[in-house]
């Protein structure tokens, strides 16, 4: 058995499992398409105001010594189960030893989970138009097999299924691509309220500067 012989094989086989792959991958990029409607839907209202009436109403919380109070105002600004976690542990954190390492601990991996989460859509740009190029090359082979016995039917069923694959690798790639560029704006910006409801709080916890004591220079002796 030559090379040649042993690439077509394999070339072969991997027929079906390309096509299978292309049509899973359409349809996780549509179920991608619908969870980010609904992240958008969930971040209806959102903005600077309200995070920062949600931050006052954590410090205030805070003072009085209602760490309840201050969980739910920081959570009202999270919109989804990691930046919920996040915002929690800015509280949770704050009042136990070396709390400024712990809470950027918790943030690190908060953008960690924000960036695993854009993998998915990320790997699907990619893959999208590599599957669509494979589902187009390998029904090439038998397509021209088919033209060199004269038959015809066989050589239009094999290239409509190459050019239906073509297509629907590179509608996979073009939505992922676009439902990653929005993504990433969205986490950057929770990443952002994160952070300032982090700075915020840690504003509030911090001591007020001593006051200064100023000597009074001593006064000279009057001499009569």
């Amino acid at each position: 058995m030559t090379i040649e012989h042993i690439l077509f094989d394999i070339s072969d086989a991997l027929r079906y499992p390309v096509l299978l792959l292309a049509l899973v991958a359409l349809v996780v990029v549509l179920a991608e398409v619908g969870t980010l409607l609904a992240e958008l839907r969930r971040r209806r209202g959102r903005g600077v105001a309200r995070l920062e009436r949600a931050a006052d109403v954590a410090r205030d919380a805070l003072a009085a010594g209602d760490g309840a109070g201050a969980l739910r105002a920081v959570r009202s600004v999270g919109f989804n189960p990691a930046m919920d976690d996040a915002l929690a542990a800015i509280v949770e954190q704050r009042e136990k030893p070396d709390a400024a390492n712990r809470i950027a601990k918790r943030l690190a991996e908060y953008d960690y989970r924000s960036v695993r989460r854009l993998e998915r859509t990320r790997i699907l740009v990619r893959m999208g138009p590599a599957l669509g190029l494979m589902g187009t090359l390998i029904p090439l082979s038998p397509a021209l097999a088919g033209l060199a016995a004269g038959d015809v039917q066989r050589l239009t069923d094999d290239l409509r299924v190459a050019f239906s694959v073509t297509v629907a690798g590179l509608l996979v790639g073009a939505v992922a691509y676009a439902v990653s560029l929005v993504r990433n704006r969205l986490y950057d910006q929770d990443y952002s309220d994160v952070e300032y409801m982090s700075v915020a709080l840690a504003a509030a916890a911090a001591p007020p500067p001593a006051a200064a004591h100023v000597h009074a220079p001593p006064q000279e002796a009057i001499v009569p």
